[in-house]
């Protein structure tokens, strides 16, 4: 079996009121249509920071493109056989916030991945944690609320 290495970012985003931002999407696998709960994310290109491909592809996936990295959550590895090639993918997540409710247009080709995109806002990284599908998405939003949680502490001790 083929083996393919993929790096891949992506982000938690957090309005001014601590919403989330996810996207949403329908695929097909296996002859059957799945309703996906995603983080936005994808490919690092050559010469790109993690960092940056997360604002990167947050902003393409979403349209939402005004973010600042406020915290590096880690990176973790993942292994699975899709379609007779063996994934190794490696995923870097950041918190960021976001400065604009201002939304662009997405561009996406018409049967590229980010046409399938759909925007969906949580309520709170409670909430975010039980929409996503996949557990290593949700153990980054995990992260998240505790960097958040830790942050505040900090704050009041000072």
């Amino acid at each position: 079996m083929k083996t393919r290495r993929y790096r891949a970012a992506g982000g938690i985003v957090l309005d001014s009121s601590l919403r989330v931002l996810l996207i949403e999407r329908h695929v097909v696998r296996d002859n059957r249509e799945i309703h996906e709960v995603r983080l936005p994310k994808g490919h690092i290109d050559p010469g790109e920071t993690d960092a940056e491909a997360a604002v990167r592809e947050t902003c393409e996936e979403t349209g939402y493109c005004q973010l600042d990295v406020i915290a590096d959550l880690g990176e973790s590895v993942s292994e699975y056989d899709f379609e007779n090639v063996h994934y190794h993918r490696n995923e870097h997540y950041y918190l960021m916030r976001l400065r604009s409710a201002e939304r662009r247009p997405i561009h996406a080709a018409p049967g590229s991945e980010e046409a399938l995109f759909s925007p969906l806002w949580a309520e709170s990284l409670q909430s975010a944690t039980s929409m996503l599908t996949y557990e290593t998405e949700r153990d980054f939003a995990l992260r998240a609320a505790e960097w958040l949680r830790k942050s505040a502490q900090q704050a009041q001790q000072q």
